[in-house]
């Protein structure tokens, strides 16, 4: 228990620092977080003093960062790697080569065309690329074979330090490239992202739209082009305009189908960029154009407007010059019924984000939450497990101004999901977990309040407003509505209970929005104790107290343990491992007047009726009378004895209290709601103005922290 108790202690403070720091700006981009803690310029400038080059030790170039499985330490697929610097492979290597372009990203040996296309489309917005890719950096000024790289995550601008040993296998590299032999920032820019994910093997894999939101911190919104809007060739061509990032896809049928390549040169599976739209005029007649690339750097697409087809010859000479292009670079065009027939999805990285569904450019107002998922206290599951599904968080959104330019009387926003790190848990078997949402509209009673959480009633009685479209496995769900003005409660989950996962919930609104999580706010309502004068007790009691107390006419520690595990033996129908001293000595710190470490007869007689209160509770949302308490039964029985606490206490309190099934028995409930009961009574006493503030100096703090 001592070593639960200093992890949270450290858990709790962490988590505050982190607050703290966030709410000084930390995490935004023009203060970005060090990534492991590593400063650039701090590395840089050691390593320019020393005369050496740099060898980052938190992704070293060993096996270990390049994979677990099919590029793990005994995969033939790393055989002969070896990690060289630039300086290795070429004789004048250069970070940038005449600018960023679409060309400079060529695929390797891994299966993460899906961040090269996200790539891809970076290079064509400059103020976004050196975002990610910061200036001013070379393999001439002040060299010492270290980069870094700015990624959005989950939330919050990183950092990333990287040094410039890059898998290699006979002098090539073995990953990305760029078509310039001697031009390395795309495949420094796959190291540090490689870095963020753990190792290279994890980027395998992937939907567009991750890169492009940890590019830009943007939104994306999907499109399935077998039933697209009619105007999504208009709202393409704005998010061009716009610099928003686009990728298409052609869906798979089966493994086999996997890079298959189609007889008109597509490649099933693949991760394409849209990166460019035109409308031309051919024959007479207006034809809507779109610019596809190919991150291979190579098959291209051989139907009409491809590089060497035959419609160009219709084309106004200057268009045709301005928009043909006959080299096998893996860039074409093709026209937008193609793109429409041939391929499956196409998804839009908002950068602003920026609304799609009117000519005028706005912003969204965003909202952004951080949560989690916890075994046996947040993790409920979908609505499919009624018992469970009203634990899992929850969060408030007011919409109280109407679209002014809709044709419906409603408010538009937009939620997106997003779970967090599962890339990197990928060395441990973890894999994304299927999530979704549901929306539902808040009961009258609870309309303008705070620190509100539903309980199990509320979900089994009313229907959702709207949900997900999907519960799906990827790393972000999102979904666009339009819901009249009101208030609404969004319940992200996994789709079967007890999936653990970290989370982040963003709402975007079109007009400004009021947003809260709503969590219990945390008080006690404890009921007044009177405690009887030694004539008012019974003397059968007395008798008994007699015969336990002992000589000294006062029960201790000791024989508190022996006392209530006797006791509880007798109830058969109770499971429990027994009361350890702790929580004994608990007991007697909340009961002990006279400060002596000891119980009284009056003393003894209160802790008497408060645990068999305790046991009327127990027994009462003990629902399947097992003779333990689940964790959602748990926070029922916490709030009839009169305690409300919010997720993360709770999430706390099951970590601490419940059994390896998560489940309570009855030494562990008394233990709980005594050590609450102290907590709260302490901190009352302590408040002597009641603002709910309490100022402790350090002797005092640890005085404190090591009685209770």
């Amino acid at each position: 228990m001592a070593v639960v108790e200093q992890v949270f202690a450290s858990g709790m403070a962490a988590r505050l620092r982190s607050q703290w720091d966030r709410e000084g700006g930390l995490g935004q981009h023009h203060q970005a977080v060090k990534y492991l803690g590593q400063d650039y310029e701090t590395l840089r400038d050691h390593c320019l003093q020393n005369r050496t080059l740099f060898k980052d030790d938190a992704f070293p170039a060993e096996p270990s960062s390049l994979g677990f499985k099919e590029l793990g330490p005994r995969s033939g697929k790393t055989q002969g790697v070896r990690w060289l610097r630039p300086g290795d492979i070429c004789s004048n290597p250069q970070f940038i080569v005449g600018g960023a372009t679409r060309t400079d990203i060529c695929q390797g040996a891994l299966g993460d065309c899906w961040l090269l296309a996200a790539i891809a489309s970076l290079t064509l917005n400059d103020t976004v690329l050196h975002r990610v890719v910061p200036h001013g950096q070379s393999f001439q000024s002040q060299y010492a074979g270290i980069f870094h790289f700015q990624f959005w995550q989950f939330g919050e601008w990183v950092d990333v330090v990287i040094d410039d040993r890059l898998p290699a296998r006979d002098g090539k590299l073995l990953f990305v490239h760029s078509a310039e032999g001697n031009e390395f920032w795309s495949a420094l820019l796959e190291k540090a992202y490689a870095k963020v994910n753990g190792c290279y093997e994890a980027l395998s894999g992937g939907s567009t739209s991750e890169g492009f939101e940890d590019f830009t911190g943007g939104v994306t919104e999907m499109y399935e082009l077998r039933k697209p809007p009619s105007d999504l060739f208009t709202i393409v061509s704005k998010a061009v305009e716009r610099g928003s990032l686009l990728g298409c896809s052609i869906d798979i049928t089966s493994n086999l189908d996997m890079e298959a390549v189609t007889f008109k040169k597509l490649v099933k599976g693949h991760a394409y960029s849209v990166t460019g739209v035109e409308e031309v005029v051919c024959r007479g007649l207006p034809t809507k154009l779109v610019r596809i690339r190919n991150p291979w750097g190579e098959v291209e697409w051989t139907g009409a407007w491809s590089d060497n087809s035959t419609e160009w010859n219709s084309v106004d000479p200057s268009v045709r010059s301005r928009l043909q292009n006959r080299s096998e670079d893996g860039e074409f065009w093709m026209s937008f019924t193609d793109f429409l027939r041939e391929f499956s999805r196409l998804e839009i990285c908002n950068l602003t984000p920026d609304t799609l569904q009117c000519a005028r450019v706005r912003k969204w107002n965003t909202t952004l939450y951080g949560s989690s998922w916890r075994r046996g206290s947040t993790a409920g599951g979908c609505r499919n497990f009624p018992a469970t599904f009203w634990i899992n968080p929850q969060f408030k959104v007011a919409l109280k101004h109407p679209d002014t330019d809709s044709d419906e009387s409603g408010c538009s926003f937009l939620v997106a999901l997003m779970q967090k790190d599962r890339r990197r848990q990928r060395k441990e078997g973890a894999d994304m977990e299927t999530i979704g949402f549901a929306i539902y509209d808040v009961p009258d009673e609870y309309k303008g309040q705070s620190g509100v959480h539903l309980k199990r009633d509320f979900f089994l009685t009313h229907g959702s407003r709207a949900r997900s479209e999907l519960f799906i496995n990827l790393r972000e769900v999102s979904s666009r509505f339009c819901l009249p003005a009101g208030e609404y409660i969004i319940v992200p989950s996994t789709f079967e209970p007890n999936k653990e996962a970290d989370f982040v919930l963003r709402v975007f609104s079109e007009k400004p929005a009021d947003h809260e999580e709503l969590d219990d706010e945390i008080s006690a309502d404890l009921p007044a104790e009177v405690a009887l004068k030694e004539s008012q007790i019974d003397e059968g009691f007395k008798t008994l107290f007699r015969q336990l107390a002992g000589a000294d006419m006062e029960i201790s520690v000791t024989e508190l343990q022996t006392i209530l595990n006797r006791i509880i033996s007798k109830h058969k129908d109770l499971k429990t491992d027994g009361f350890g001293k702790e929580a004994c000595r608990s007991m007697i710190n909340l009961m002990d007047k006279d400060g002596n470490g000891k119980l009284g007869l009056t003393e003894f007689h209160l802790l008497w009726e408060k645990i068999k209160h305790y046991l009327t509770i127990f027994r009462k949302f003990d629902l399947d009378k097992s003779g333990t308490m689940n964790s959602y039964e748990m926070r029922l029985a916490l709030e009839a004895t009169g305690f409300k606490l919010n997720n993360h206490l709770f999430q706390l309190i099951i970590l601490r209290y419940t059994e390896p099934d998560l489940c309570v028995d009855f030494d562990n409930f008394v233990s709980c709601l005594i050590r609450l009961e102290t907590m709260f009574k302490t901190f009352k006493t302590l408040d002597t103005d009641a603002d709910g503030v309490i100022s402790l100096n350090f002797v005092q703090w640890i005085s404190f922290t090591m009685f209770a």
